[in-house]
């Protein structure tokens, strides 16, 4: 099994966190998205894509997140992702949400035209609204996050126990710490990031996308 990942990318953290949590066997090859390799020969022609995460098993290749999480957590038999029909459907329904509602406007509309300049848009009148409108609907999310799926009762998003969801949800909500936004007005999503973050293998899969952090801290940007 090989994993192709970057160790900043919002999306490949949470594969190689798990990874990493269940002990599972499997080679890791960078694809360097700060040069662009993503785009280049040889792995643009292999992933046409041209995103990582991309897992190879033998003759099965995956090119999405979520669907290498839930291949993983089935391979392994793992719990993060439940057997029974509700309980796992209930895990399809949070990482669905993550990706398809709350990403598009903290990853997307927010954070990374702030941080990439090629996602910037193309005026700086454009820019602005995209990020206030980015930023507006992230707050909706975040208080959704907190005090819904979440809320005062939960440990992890979908119950008590750890879920693939939360593995996937913490690398696309710890995006916000690259610009600076704060998580005190939410404090059921602060407390379920901290329980993420004593995962024994959360600072060691993480420390490259904490060094990235340092390094633009005291950047200015438009953050909630």
């Amino acid at each position: 099994m090989k994993l192709y990942m970057h160790p900043v990318s919002m999306t490949s953290r949470p594969v190689r966190l798990f990874i990493a949590e269940e002990n599972i066997a499997c080679e890791e090859e960078l694809v360097d998205l700060m040069t662009g390799a993503h785009l280049q020969e040889p792995y643009v022609l292999l992933n046409p894509s041209a995103m990582v995460p991309w897992l190879i098993d033998g003759d099965l290749t995956l090119t999405e997140s979520s669907a290498i999480l839930k291949y993983l957590a089935d391979k392994t038999g793992s719990p993060a992702y439940p057997k029974d029909l509700k309980a796992r459907a209930k895990v399809n329904e949070m990482m669905d949400w993550i990706n398809t509602n709350f990403y598009r406007d903290w990853g997307y509309n927010l954070a990374y035209p702030q941080l990439f300049p090629h996602m910037k848009c193309r005026s700086d009148e454009a820019q602005a609204a995209t990020i206030e409108r980015g930023a507006e609907r992230s707050k909706k999310w975040l208080q959704l996050l907190d005090r819904h799926w979440i809320g005062s009762q939960r440990k992890y998003l979908c119950g008590d126990q750890i879920a693939i969801a939360d593995y996937f949800a913490s690398g696309i909500v710890t995006l916000g710490e690259l610009i600076g936004c704060d998580l005190a007005p939410y404090p059921s999503l602060g407390r379920w990031l901290a329980t993420m973050k004593q995962l024994p293998n959360w600072a060691k899969t993480n420390a490259e996308f904490y060094g990235l952090r340092d390094a633009i801290k005291g950047q200015m940007f438009v953050r909630v």
